[in-house]
């Protein structure tokens, strides 16, 4: 031990030079009285706990405090009168230094003794003597005497105390440094009541586990270790070790979230390894940062913070410094995996999982505005702020794509039976998942366009489109953007009914999709008030125009034939006139009702709604024109050759109409 004391006297000399009083006061300036009175104080308060402590090691305790005291007094003397030359350097002090130096080198041995917090009273006593022992080597340092014998004897003793210190402060640095490694005997009962188990997923809290545990306000660590971390950390900073201690302790809170972050699932990975990954396997890991930034924001860092501020209470600034740089080294590496994946190549199925990054550090700024209010924070907020507007800019540049798709969807051939387009489902179940983001979408799209100078550019557009819907609701360029996929949507679903030569078809085309895409919006809370009531009636009033449309090209012409103007003359019936519009209604209905039977309409509603406006069309004038004209018809086989179907017949075919029939599919052209 007097070997390691020796050899590390040198640092301890440096030191010396540039140390400053630890207790107010030696260091604080003002009236001597003051000093004295506070210094006599501590003096007292020392000597007494001395006085009733049962150091071991000492064997004689009450010499101990009493020689405390007496040193005390002769500081506050030599302090009181620093501008006179020292006279006398007394006894007392190399008593007490005989006593301290045995005290130290037993600690360091540690043989015999209890492990620190085990006697809570002889770690106190210790502490107080190592404070002690750099007050003396202060008020030495700081001292004059023109007096060589004793000048001499000052400079002996300053570095009899400077090799004290270096052990003292060695073995504070050890006992430091187990007790910030306490964390991993309570770990795992901290890790349990975070709420996650090892795979980052939410598990249900024990109830039997106290709502106000102790890791919730210092991770793994008991309030006795608290205290003793912030004594020792004081004693540490007050004789110039500031930086061992803040090496120690960064070491092991940087070497507790390696483990957390491991424990969550969280591993390190590089930017150009995350630009190597298949999309499949990166998918897999962004729920586990996902997982990782969120406990780390709303969990650990406040954890850390109060952590810090306990362990460094009366050194805020150093606390702060060490808490910015622990955060920043977890914040980074989280960040870079964010950067990472904005790189990647963008492609629709990435959207969402960007847009729940983007959540997830909005998230991690509002924790960091509350736990990070320095010029390192700044910057640290920055960054993150930075590597969001990153992912959402890429989101951005994936939803617009979408208008590239519609445009882009150029097939030539249409849908059998006038079914839903695979574009029009594509849409609108892309849509509103996307709309479940609208929050985030609308504040990432409005920081585009505050970036490109969008908002002020389209200001007219914008009120257009503000208009149109009908709300007089504030500018929305994410609106405007859905507003523009579903005019393009409405756009291409048109170009494509024009495909069907058949124009009835056309017409059932454009219900289906348009009833489609209506159901959609509607069960779609967050894109209904996106598109707005005006929107929706107006679709809605298309799809009433198009069942018109249906109508009219596919029973106009056959309703002609019930029409029973021109049958009679001199109110005679033409039989020859009136058969031939019985054969003809008779091809026209088989006509129809083979090939609209396999039509596809799969909206249960649209297809009854269709069924019965035909029916209430049909039906009527039907049952009407065969209770006029039937008897005109010779009974027997003349009238069955003519009145083919009776108006219950009619019926039953309409209600097989747009079933998608396969018996008429085979060999029939559809367009």
């Amino acid at each position: 031990m007097e070997k390691k004391l020796s050899e590390n006297s040198d640092k301890d000399e440096e030191n010396n030079a540039g140390d400053t009083p630890h207790h107010a006061s030696s260091s604080e300036p003002g009236n001597p009285d003051d000093a004295i009175a506070k210094h006599d104080d501590h003096a007292k308060a020392d000597s007494a706990a001395e006085g009733e402590a049962t150091d071991e090691v000492s064997k004689c305790p009450l010499t101990l405090g009493k020689l405390s005291a007496d040193v005390d007094s002769w500081i506050v003397e030599t302090m009181l009168h620093q501008k006179a030359d020292i006279t006398e350097i007394p006894d007392c002090v190399d008593k007490f230094l005989d006593l301290v130096e045995e005290n130290i080198v037993t600690y360091d041995a540690g043989e015999g003794r209890p492990k620190w917090g085990e006697v809570p009273e002889q770690d106190s006593s210790f502490l107080e003597s190592v404070n002690r022992i750099t007050k003396l080597s202060k008020v030495l340092s700081q001292s004059q005497c023109s007096s060589q014998h004793i000048n001499e004897r000052r400079d002996s003793l300053a570095n009899r105390i400077g090799v004290m210190r270096q052990g003292a402060m060695s073995y504070l640095e050890e006992v430091f440094r187990m007790l910030m490694e306490e964390y991993r005997n309570q770990y795992k009962g901290e890790y349990e009541l975070s709420g996650y188990d090892p795979k980052g997923e939410q598990v249900e809290h024990d109830s039997s586990a106290p709502p106000d545990s102790e890791h919730s306000d210092f991770p793994g660590y008991s309030e006795e270790t608290i205290t003793s971390l912030n004594r020792i950390a004081g004693e540490m900073i007050s004789s110039g070790y500031e930086s061992e201690c803040c090496q120690v302790y960064i070491i092991s809170r940087r070497n507790a979230f390696e483990e957390r972050l491991h424990k969550l699932g969280f591993e390190k990975i590089s930017i150009d390894d995350i630009q190597k990954l298949p999309w499949e396997s990166l998918e897999k890991e962004i729920p586990t940062w996902i997982t990782t930034f969120k406990e780390c924001a709303c969990s650990y860092f406040p954890g850390e913070l109060k952590l810090v501020e306990s362990v460094f209470k009366e050194h805020p600034s150093i606390g702060a410094g060490l808490y910015s740089n622990l955060t920043r080294g977890v914040v980074i590496l989280l960040l870079n995996f964010a950067e990472g994946v904005a790189m990647t190549k963008r492609s629709a199925e990435k959207l969402f999982k960007f847009l729940d990054m983007c959540e997830t550090l909005g998230l991690v700024i509002s924790a960091l505005n509350r736990l990070l209010t320095d010029e390192r924070g700044g910057e640290l907020k920055a960054e993150t702020a930075s590597a969001r507007n990153r992912l959402g800019e890429a989101a951005i540049s994936i939803f617009c794509d979408l208008e590239n798709s519609i445009k882009a969807e150029a097939g030539k051939t249409a849908v059998p039976g006038g079914a839903v387009h695979p574009l029009t489902r594509y849409v609108m179940n892309y849509l509103p998942y996307a709309c479940e983001y609208k929050d985030t979408l609308e504040q990432v799209f409005k920081e585009h366009a505050k970036l490109q100078g969008a908002a002020s550019a389209s200001g007219s557009h914008h009120q257009h489109q503000e208009n149109d819907r009908g709300e007089g609701k504030e500018e929305s360029p994410f609106a405007d953007q859905v507003m523009r996929v579903m005019e393009l949507l409405d756009a291409s679903l048109e170009g494509k009914a024009k495909l069907y030569k058949d124009v009835s078809l056309g017409c059932i085309f454009m219900m289906n999709n348009g009833r489609y895409i209506l159901q959609k919006i509607k069960g779609s809370s967050e894109i209904y008030q996106l598109l707005g009531n005006t929107w929706c009636r107006k679709k809605s009033s298309d799809l009433r125009a198009q069942h018109k449309n249906y109508q009219r090209e596919s029973w106009s012409k056959i309703l002609r034939c019930l029409n029973p103007e021109g049958l009679t003359v001199s109110g005679k019936v033409q039989k020859p006139l009136l058969k031939e519009r019985f054969k003809s209604f008779n091809a026209m209905f088989d006509e129809i009702q083979k090939t609209q039977s396999s039509w596809i309409v799969n909206d249960e509603q649209l297809q009854s709604e269709l069924r019965v406006s035909i029916a209430g069309l049909v039906i009527p004038a039907y049952r009407a024109f065969v209770g006029r004209f039937s008897q005109n018809l010779t009974a027997g086989r003349q009238t069955e050759k003519y009145i083919k179907y009776q108006p219950e017949d009619i019926e039953a075919h309409i209600e097989n109409l747009f079933a998608g029939n396969p018996q008429f599919m085979s060999k029939r052209k559809l367009v």
